[in-house]
C-alpha cells in the first residue's frame, strides 16, 4: 500500500471520491432528504424557518432542485468536508434540534456524503446559481363560499333578519387554523338541503304581513307593475349578488316573478319566489376573487373588503364606490377600508378572526374532573374567552401596540376569574386589573383560555401548550409523529408519583419522538405552575385515586417540586421560566410579529400563503411595524397590498 494512502486511512482524513460524474441532486440526494423528513422543519412555516436552510415548495421541478442543491454549499466545509454541518447534523454527529434523521452506514448517508464531496471539490464558480425567481402574480380566480357566520350576517344586513339560521347548518371544519379556507369549502348534499330550507323559510318570513322590511323600493300599482318589478329586481339583486344583475339574469327573474305574481295575483308573491330563488343561487352563496371579467373586478374587490372587514355583505356606499371606479385605485381602496373600520361591524369581524385564530371552539363542551376542579363551570369558560377578547379589543381599537397581547401586565376579569387568579375582584364586570409580578402572569399566555384549552380533563399537557405556541403564535408547522408511535405517557402510581417533566422524559429518550418533542415540550413545561383550568400552583399537587382493585384504599395526595425552566429552540435568547417571561420574548420576536401578519393574511385570503404572497405579507408587516404594531394598520395594509401588489402601486 502506498505510504501516503496508509497515512490518510490511519488519520481518518476525508477521502474525496475519484473523479467521476457528479451525483444528480434531484434523483440521488433530494429523495434522501425527503425520506429523512428534513422538509418537515426546514420550510417557510417549519420550526427551522429561522435557519438558513429552507427547502423549495412542494413538488419542485428539476430546474428548481438543481440550483437549490448547489446552494447547500454554504453548509459544507471545503477544507474539512467531514466536518460539514450538511453531513453531521442529519446523521446526529453534531447537535441538531431535529435529532438524528439519517442512520450512519446506510446508502442514504453514502448518497449525502457523495453530494458533500461534490460540493467541497467543485470549482466555486460552477456552483454559482441564480435563485429561482419568485414570480409575484395573481393566484388566479378563486371561488369562496360564505361561511356560516358570513351567511348569518349577510341575511341580517340583507333582510334585517336576526334568526341566525346558519347556526343549524352542518358544522364547518378547521383547515390551516380557520373555518374559511376555500379549499375545504365544499357544498355537501346535506348543506345544499339546508340552504334550500333556509331560503324558503327566510323568503316566507320576509313578506309575512306585507313588506315589513321595506325590501321593495316602490309602491306597486298592481300585481303586474313591470316598472316596480324591475326596480325591485335590480335593487335587491345588486345587494344579494353584490353586483348589478346581468341582462340575461334580469330576464330570467322577470319571467319567474311575473309567472308567480300573475298566478297568485299578488305582487308580493312574485317578490317572495324571486327572493327564495336568489338565496339559493351560487351568486349569493359564493363569491369570486381575481375573476377573469375586468368589469366585475371592482365588485369582487368590494366583496373582498366587506367580508374581511365586516364579515358581511357590502353596503350601498361600497357598491357605489365599485361602480364609480373608486376601488380601482389604491388610495380609493384605502379610503373605503378606513371607512369600514369605523363601523361596529368591524369589531364583530375582528372578533370572529380572534375566535378562530385562538381556537375558542376547543373550550366549548370542555370537561374537567370535578373531584379536582370543583369551580370549573360552563360559565367560567365563557368568562375565559371574554377575558381574552377584552384584552385584544382594548389593544386593537385603542390603537395600542398589539404585541402587548403577549406581554400586557394587566387583564380584564369578572368575579369568577378574579377568584381563580386570586386577584382583587374588580369594581365592575370585566374591569381592568393589574397583574402583580409575583403571579407570573402577563398577556394571553397566562390567561385561563389558553391554559385550559391546552390541557386534559385531569391534568396539564405541556406538549399541547408548546405545540399551540409553535403553530398559532410562531406559524411553524411541527411534523406529525411517525405512524405507530405510542404517545402514551407512563402512568402516575401511588408507588411512583412523577411530574410531567419526568413523564415526558420518555419522549426525549425515544429517537423517533425526540426530534419533535425537543421542539415543543421545553416550551410547555415552563407553564407547569398553572393547572388544567389556569389556576396557579407553586407545587404540583397530585391526587391519586384508588383503582378498582383498591376500593377500600383512600386517595393519596402528593406534592412535587416543579422545574419550570423552558426555552424556544430556534429563537435567540429564548430561555424563560414563566409565562410572563415568554410573553415578553414573543412580543419582541420578529417571528411572532410576522406570524400575526401571516395569520391575518390566511384569514383574509382564505388560504395558506404561497410564494407569490411573500412580498405582500412582507410589505404589510413593515407597515405594521412602522405603525407601532397597530392592528388596524395591518388590516389596511393587507387589503391594499393584496389587491394592488407592491410593484403595481405608485
Amino acid at each position: 500500500m502506498h505510504p501516503l494512502l496508509r497515512t490518510l486511512l490511519a488519520t481518518s482524513v476525508w477521502v474525496p471520491a475519484l473523479a467521476a460524474a457528479p451525483p444528480n441532486f434531484a434523483t440521488d440526494v433530494y429523495p434522501v432528504l425527503m425520506r429523512a423528513n428534513c422538509t418537515g422543519c426546514h420550510n417557510d412555516n417549519g420550526v427551522a424557518s429561522a435557519t438558513r436552510l429552507r427547502f423549495p415548495e412542494e413538488k419542485p421541478t428539476p430546474e428548481v432542485l438543481t440550483p437549490f442543491g448547489n446552494s447547500l454549499a454554504i453548509f459544507v466545509d471545503r477544507n474539512a468536508p467531514q466536518k460539514s454541518p450538511l453531513l453531521l447534523k442529519p446523521t446526529g454527529a453534531m447537535p441538531h434540534a431535529g435529532g438524528k434523521r439519517i442512520e450512519p452506514g446506510t446508502p442514504d448517508e453514502a448518497a449525502l456524503k457523495a453530494w458533500v464531496d461534490y460540493l467541497a471539490t467543485a470549482p466555486p464558480e460552477s456552483l454559482i446559481t441564480t435563485k429561482p425567481a419568485d414570480i409575484y402574480k395573481s393566484v388566479g380566480p378563486i371561488v369562496r363560499r360564505l361561511t356560516h357566520s358570513q351567511y348569518n350576517n349577510t341575511i341580517r344586513d340583507l333582510l334585517n333578519d336576526q334568526s341566525r339560521v346558519a347556526d343549524q347548518f352542518p358544522p364547518e371544519d378547521y383547515v390551516n387554523g380557520f373555518r374559511n379556507q376555500y379549499l375545504a369549502q365544499n357544498t355537501s348534499p346535506l348543506l345544499a338541503e339546508a340552504y334550500a330550507a333556509a331560503a324558503e323559510k327566510l323568503a316566507r318570513k320576509a313578506f309575512l304581513g306585507g313588506d315589513s322590511q321595506h325590501l321593495i323600493p316602490c309602491a306597486p300599482k298592481s300585481f303586474s307593475d313591470a316598472a316596480c318589478r324591475d326596480r325591485f329586481l335590480n335593487t335587491f339583486g345588486r345587494r344579494a349578488f353584490r353586483r348589478p344583475l346581468q341582462p340575461n339574469e334580469l330576464a330570467r327573474y322577470q319571467k319567474l316573478f311575473t309567472a308567480e305574481a300573475t298566478e297568485a295575483k299578488q305582487f308580493l308573491a312574485g317578490a317572495q319566489v324571486v327572493l327564495e330563488v336568489m338565496l339559493q343561487s351560487p351568486n349569493f352563496l359564493m363569491r369570486t376573487e381575481n375573476g377573469l371579467d375586468p368589469q366585475q373586478r371592482p365588485y369582487e374587490i368590494a366583496g373582498k373588503l366587506s367580508y374581511f372587514l365586516w364579515n358581511s355583505m357590502p353596503d350601498d356606499t361600497l357598491l357605489n364606490a365599485a361602480a364609480s371606479g373608486e376601488l380601482n385605485t389604491a388610495p380609493g381602496l384605502e379610503r373605503q377600508t378606513r371607512r369600514l373600520l369605523q363601523s361596529p361591524k368591524a369589531k364583530e369581524a375582528v372578533d370572529e378572526f380572534l375566535t378562530e385564530w385562538l381556537r375558542f371552539d376547543r373550550l366549548q363542551g370542555t370537561v374537567r374532573d370535578r373531584r379536582l376542579y370543583s369551580m370549573f363551570t360552563p360559565e367560567l369558560t365563557l368568562a375565559m374567552t371574554e377575558e381574552t377578547r377584552r384584552l385584544a379589543a382594548h389593544l386593537i381599537w385603542s390603537k395600542g401596540n398589539f404585541m402587548e397581547f403577549f406581554s400586557a401586565p394587566y387583564t380584564f376579569v369578572n368575579a369568577d376569574l378574579a377568584k381563580l387568579y386570586k386577584l382583587t375582584e374588580p369594581k365592575e364586570e370585566y374591569g381592568r386589573v393589574t397583574l402583580p409580578s409575583e403571579t407570573e402572569r402577563a398577556g394571553v399566555l397566562s390567561q385561563a383560555s389558553f391554559l385550559t384549552m391546552t390541557s386534559k380533563p385531569a391534568e396539564t399537557s405541556p406538549t399541547s401548550r408548546g405545540l399551540f405556541i409553535r403553530e398559532q403564535f410562531l406559524c411553524q408547522d411541527v411534523p406529525q409523529p411517525p405512524p405507530g408511535v405510542n404517545a402514551n405517557l407512563p402512568p402516575v402510581t401511588r408507588e411512583k408519583p412523577m411530574t410531567q417533566r419526568e413523564r415526558l422524559g420518555v419522549h426525549l429518550s425515544n429517537p423517533s419522538c425526540a426530534s419533535c418533542h425537543t421542539l415543543i415540550d421545553p416550551i410547555g413545561l415552563a407553564f407547569e405552575k398553572f393547572d388544567a383550568i389556569g389556576g396557579y400552583r407553586p407545587k404540583m399537587k397530585l391526587t391519586i385515586f384508588p383503582g378498582r382493585a383498591e376500593r377500600n384504599t383512600e386517595a393519596k395526595n402528593v406534592e412535587l417540586e416543579i422545574d419550570t425552566k423552558g426555552h424556544v429552540a430556534g429563537l435567540p435568547n429564548a430561555e424563560f421560566t414563566t409565562p410572563r417571561e415568554l410573553g415578553m420574548i414573543l412580543a419582541d420576536s420578529p417571528a411572532c410579529q410576522q406570524c400575526v401578519a401571516k395569520q391575518l393574511f390566511r384569514y383574509m385570503a382564505g388560504r395558506h400563503e404561497g410564494r407569490p404572497d411573500k412580498l405582500i405579507i412582507g410589505r404589510a408587516f413593515e407597515d405594521f411595524k412602522k405603525s407601532g404594531f397597530q392592528f388596524t394598520e395591518l388590516m389596511v395594509s393587507l387589503t391594499k397590498w393584496s389587491t394592488y401588489p407592491p410593484q403595481k402601486v405608485n
